[in-house]
């Protein structure tokens, strides 16, 4: 709007957030307790205020009005007035600017100030006494935005989960040091977009990206007066609009044409979404959007002390996703991510904190069942981090079928196992079937187990191998933060190291730890710049470093750095082609019908023996596992159009031991003997002919073999190209 001259109109209807119909816009904000509601609008900069103008209308809690005159690009926000009362959980203060939770869109910075909080800071009643500071000067604005966009005739790859492979990685540190990116556009999805990246991603052979949040968040203030920020993102304010920092265009169409780009690419793109609590914190956090709207409703209080936040994140509050009006925009805002730009899945933060009602948590609690049932969200990927912090915040396996959760038990069990730890081979087995013992229940399938050996949080997959200890100095909590039960270890020396037999045994676990993802049933998740072994300088939490200790330096990979690549690029590829290690159901561990011996998954010990007995699974001492997949039972698993899934039979043979093992090579009735795919002890030995049955293969201490046997018309397709080569 040019000028404070305007025109209000009763709204029509009133969606919540700013509408553009093509004609003017429709404003629209929950406030259940409010007294009264300004609509302010600035100017294009954001930085004079051109008009106050009283909300008229109040229908089912929802203040509302039409603006005939306004467009697409006008900056506002908005005035609630009502009690400042925190002893009954109201926190109304009509001095502070506050941000429109439905703001598709963002203009301008926050700078901290005093001016942001509801209370005077210095005043001796602490949070119950009343701020009469503006912080309008200081505060973001919300944006009017047309979100139309031409997708011409954009089809999304809709992978299904079997098939599915994770990469998980942060939008602005995949880039922000990327030579052939241009300088304007790293660090933004624009900089994603570019051919040098996309090229990258496709060659990797993953199918889908799963990006830390993206939702607009807010940087903490005692990070900020350290130097330091929230690089994770973990802090989010608006959970419709992105973050105005990875918009080179300052445009949301840029968003779009990022997803569209990948999905042209054959790739899925999956938000990682922090709906369990907001960037205002506790009692003592500022006031800049929900806290000041109707803080009574859109956060759980503590029974009889509302002045104070029921906290279950670790965070300082949490969403009330107990109150309709609150559940009913998280459901929105999953709804306007898949439908308007057109995200694939989601990844819930702490999910088990959306998922309380008043006796804890519950598996059919009202967003669970909201999202199941809903006709859009039903067809996109749906991942649990299955705890939070709140008292019997652990509920790994127990969310709906059509949930895939992330499964720290596979993480500690691979790393305790290629540690050298006493008694985790049948632990490994477990695993590395799908995780049945929790998941094959109430129709699951293996998809439901997210298996991962490293993420955002935590080490590195190079820092597994060389840290003891976490390093996190550089976070200014004196070492405090981030975990210590790491399962890593350094092989002899702390760090980096110059010795050729360390830096060689290390390089050898990371391609265990890569072949073990990859070769196990479920959804394999790598961590960005592991295939290449990026490190953090042994950071294990480095939320607030957004700088070289968490950006992909990819100028620094040498010729370790890059045969680790050509193999997991090989792995990866080999997975895909084979489909025994993607199975959609749980193994039967029974001999197909028709047939004596043939069994989809038999565990072996190192003389080629089948583990049946108890005893055979009970030597606290073997760090030795055998998995024979046969091809032939693909007679069990069908396609999506009927026809079974054979394949060639492989045989993986895993030694975590110190010492190398003597492998007998089992006995099978059909095909032509066995050919050695990979060992990760002696790289360019591959696609070798391997002893034939019942003799020895030498298996170095530390490694992972996988064999190839082919039995003729039902042999897998493709073949199985030297890991060190581009597949």
């Amino acid at each position: 709007m040019a000028t404070v001259k305007h025109r209000v109109w009763p709204g029509r209807s009133y969606p919540l957030g700013a509408t553009w119909d093509g004609r003017g816009v429709n404003f629209a904000l929950f406030s259940e307790h409010a007294e009264k509601v300004e609509l302010c609008l600035f100017d294009s900069d954001g930085a004079v205020e051109i008009a106050r103008i009283t909300m008229p209308e109040y229908t089912h809690q929802v203040w509302h009005c039409y603006l005939p005159d306004a467009r697409p690009g006008q900056r506002y926000g908005y005035r609630v007035y009502g009690p400042y009362a925190p002893d009954r959980g109201h926190r109304f203060n009509h001095h502070k600017l506050l941000l429109d939770p439905y703001a598709k869109l963002w203009s301008g910075r926050l700078e901290w100030s005093d001016a942001h909080f509801g209370y005077r800071m210095d005043g001796d009643g602490g949070d119950l006494s009343f701020d009469t500071r503006d912080n309008a000067p200081y505060m973001y604005k919300a944006v009017v935005v047309d979100t139309s966009f031409n997708w011409e005739n954009h089809v999304p790859p809709r992978i299904s989960w079997n098939e599915t492979i994770i990469y998980e990685l942060h939008l602005k540190g995949f880039t922000i040091r990327h030579p052939e990116v241009p300088l304007p556009l790293r660090g933004t999805f624009a900089g994603m977009t570019t051919h040098s990246v996309i090229e990258y991603l496709k060659a990797l052979g993953i199918t889908a990206i799963e990006l830390l949040p993206i939702h607009a968040f807010i940087n903490d203030r005692h990070l900020m007066k350290r130097g330091l920020s929230n690089y994770w993102g973990y802090n989010s304010l608006g959970f419709f609009a992105p973050h105005p920092r990875y918009l080179s265009s300052g445009k949301l169409g840029e968003v779009k044409t990022f997803v569209q780009t990948l999905h042209d690419a054959g790739i899925e793109v999956l938000l990682d979404v922090v709906y369990n609590h907001t960037a205002e914190g506790n009692h003592l956090g500022p006031t800049l959007s929900f806290k000041g709207i109707d803080n009574a409703n859109y956060y759980r209080l503590v029974p009889g002390n509302k002045r104070y936040y029921d906290d279950s994140t670790g965070c300082g509050n949490t969403l009330n996703l107990r109150h309709p009006r609150v559940l009913e925009m998280v459901m929105d805002s999953l709804r306007y991510w898949a439908q308007e730009i057109q995200i694939d899945g989601f990844r819930f933060d702490l999910a088990v904190s959306l998922a309380r009602d008043r006796n804890g948590f519950d598996s059919q609690s009202a967003l669970l069942q909201a999202a199941c049932q809903d006709p859009i969200l039903c067809r996109r990927k749906m991942i649990a981090e299955p705890w939070d912090v709140g008292l019997g915040g652990y509920r790994l396996s127990q969310f709906p079928p059509t949930f895939s959760e992330w499964n720290d038990q596979y993480r500690d069990t691979v790393r305790r196992f290629w540690k050298g730890d006493r008694g985790q081979v049948a632990n490994l087995a477990t695993r590395l079937a799908g995780s049945s013992d929790m998941f094959d229940q109430r129709g699951r399938c293996p998809w439901a187990s997210l298996n991962f050996v490293t993420a955002h949080d935590g080490f590195t997959l190079a820092d597994l191998v060389s840290y003891n200890r976490k390093n996190n100095l550089a976070n200014g909590e004196n070492n405090r933060d981030g975990t210590d039960n790491n399962n890593s270890w350094n092989h002899g020396e702390e760090g980096p190291t110059v010795s050729p037999e360390i830096r060689d045994l290390r390089l050898r676990q990371m391609r265990n730890f890569m072949a073990t993802l990859l070769l196990s049933q479920g959804v394999p998740m790598i961590l960005a710049g592991d295939e290449f072994g990026r490190s953090q300088g042994g950071n294990n939490n480095p939320y607030c470093q957004d700088n070289e200790i968490s950006w992909l330096n990819w100028g620094s990979i040498d010729k370790t750095g890059r045969d680790l690549l050509h193999m997991t690029r090989w792995l990866i590829h080999f997975r895909r082609r084979h489909p025994v290690f993607h199975r959609d159901r749980f193994f039967h561990g029974s001999p197909l019908p028709g047939t004596e011996n043939i069994k989809d998954l038999t565990w072996l010990d190192a003389n080629g023996r089948e583990r049946l007995r108890p005893e055979d699974w009970g030597d606290p001492e073997d760090r030795y596992l055998g998995a024979l997949f046969r091809g032939e039972a693909g007679q069990y698993f069908l396609s999506r159009t009927g026809r079974p899934q054979t394949d060639s039979s492989f045989l993986i043979c895993m030694n975590a031991d110190a010492r190398p093992v003597s492998v007998v090579m089992p006995g099978l009735d059909t095909g032509d003997g066995w050919s050695l795919v990979l060992d990760t002890a002696r790289p360019g030995v591959e696609r070798t002919v391997a002893p034939p049955d019942g003799k020895v293969y030498r298996m170095e201490a530390r490694s992972l073999l996988i064999f190839r046997r082919d039995p003729g018309p039902l042999a897998g397709k493709g073949d199985d190209s030297n890991p060190w080569g581009n597949p």
